[in-house]
């Protein structure tokens, strides 16, 4: 396959995490109000599922542009340089250093995203600027460390699985993957990335949604995943575990197989217009 280039994987990666986003977006507002320490119904249950979709939709994008452009990036400079056998090696470092630069963009439309769908009868633009108003700039970068430490792991094992499962199946049929192919690989990543990194999740949101000041403010995700035990045991720590995981399930195919097909398809045509 042809390695795509900066440009291809910027507007690859802007497509694919726009789409994501608004057809999931239902799906994150249940995960999320099923964390919070107030509860389900009194975070807002079902109503105004759709609450905080304009801060997720702006920062989408560009924060999946940004990972990806990273990602492809780092791939190919270290699959240059490293024997065929370490390839896994180039897809977790790739995917790690795309998650540090993505956080950047994510965490505060998360921050704002997170605080609207736990508070539905706010208005998102009313959120941001109390966050403003009474935690600064840096308060939109709550949770900042904590939402690495959770990302990290899971593209540390969704990315390298994803190449591996298209690589395998590419190799037993003979031929590259079709991006609908890509796409059940990247259900079957996401899904069990998803499950295994839940209490990484859980202490993120906990972390995002605590009171200004509080000691969960402080960002340190082994306190607020020790809180979390405490007050509700293993179960606590995988609040959420099913929608997270048919979420990111759903999120995988729809994620990477459109980032597959624009690829492709944004290639070809690169490629027929340079011939």
């Amino acid at each position: 396959m042809v390695e795509p280039g900066f440009q291809v994987a910027l507007v690859s990666g802007a497509a694919a995490g726009l789409s994501v986003d608004v057809a999931l977006f239902p799906l994150d507002t249940v995960k999320t109000r099923l964390q919070s320490a107030q509860g389900f119904w009194k975070a807002g249950g079902f109503r105004g599922i759709y609450s905080g979709l304009s801060s997720a939709a702006i920062g989408s994008a560009p924060n999946a542009a940004a990972f990806f452009c990273t990602y492809e990036t780092v791939k190919k400079l270290l699959g240059h340089r490293l024997p065929g056998h370490l390839d896994p090696v180039c897809h977790m470092t790739g995917a790690t250093c795309g998650e540090v630069v993505a956080c950047v963009i994510r965490v505060p439309t998360e921050v704002i995203k997170q605080r609207a769908q736990a508070a539905p009868h706010d208005k998102t633009l009313q959120i941001f600027r109390r966050t403003l108003r009474h935690e600064g700039f840096f308060g939109l970068y709550r949770g900042y460390f904590s939402t690495v430490i959770r990302e990290v792991p899971f593209s540390f094992v969704q990315f390298p699985l994803w190449e591996l499962l298209k690589k395998t199946w590419s190799r037993r049929q003979g031929f590259q993957v079709d991006p609908w192919q890509s796409s059940i690989c990247g259900a079957v990543a996401g899904g069990f990335s998803a499950v295994v990194t839940t209490p990484l999740d859980v202490a993120k949101t906990r972390i995002m949604l605590a009171e200004a000041n509080s000691s969960l403010a402080k960002g340190n995700i082994a306190h607020a995943l020790n809180m979390v035990y405490m007050e509700k045991g293993i179960r606590g720590l995988f609040a959420g575990v099913v929608p997270r995981s048919l979420l990111i399930a759903m999120g995988g195919a729809i994620f990477l197989g459109v980032y597959d097909k624009a690829k492709d398809t944004l290639t070809k045509w690169t490629i027929t217009e340079h011939s």
